[in-house]
Order: structure tokens, then sequence, then C-alpha cells
């Protein structure tokens, strides 16, 4: 069984792309499903630093966080479209132990200034 991947308030990733640096940013949630711990998922657990780090020498992720007092983390990926992120997302040695919320993310350094009036 597969974690569903889903976004922020709509439910759909939209094909947008960042005005600096390169490809689209998403911020992914995931969280394992203590229903399906077990001695294999702790393992599977355990290897996610191993997994995590070409792609970080890759630049696909760019900051991968523990949330307290979850079991399950925060990662942000830099990719160049939604495919590719659901790839790297099916990769995952937890895909099929978590569930996963995807947020598409903004620089908002390049939004345009406007005044009132």
């Amino acid at each position: 069984m597969r974690g569903p991947v889903r976004s922020g308030r709509s439910g759909y990733v939209h094909r947008t792309r960042t005005t600096r640096g390169s490809g689209m940013k998403f911020l992914v949630l995931w969280r394992i499903e203590l229903s399906r711990l077990s001695g294999e998922v702790l393992k599977a657990v355990m290897t996610m630093p191993d997994h995590a780090k070409p792609l970080e020498e890759q630049g696909k992720i760019l900051g991968r966080y523990h949330v307290v007092g979850a079991h399950g983390g925060a990662w942000i990926y830099q990719v160049e479209s939604n495919e590719e992120l659901e790839m790297l997302l099916v990769r995952s040695p937890v895909y099929n132990v978590s569930t996963y919320q995807v947020f598409p993310l903004a620089d908002m350094t390049t939004f345009p200034v406007q005044t009132p009036g």
C-alpha cells in the first residue's frame, strides 16, 4: 500500500516554477503510520540519512528536519517537475509505511511589492 500524496488545501500540486534558482520547491511532511510499526520499519527509518545524503549532494533536498513530538519529518525538496518529486518520494525507504502532505513553496522575495492606493 502506498502512502497518499497530496498538497495543501487544494489537493493538487500545480505546475509552477520558482523564478530564483532552478526548479520548484516543496515542503514534504511525512509521518510513519504507527499501526505499521515493526522491526523492519525501524530498519527503514534508520536508512533515511543514507537515502538523503546523495539527494542533498545533488541539490534535490535543501533541508531535512525532525518534527518534534511526531514520528516523521519535514523535508524541503527542489525538483524540476511534479513527476520528479513523485519519483523521489516513491524511492524513500519509508514510502509504503508513511503518509505525506506536500506543499508547493513560493519564493516571497520575488513577489513585486505594491503599495495600496
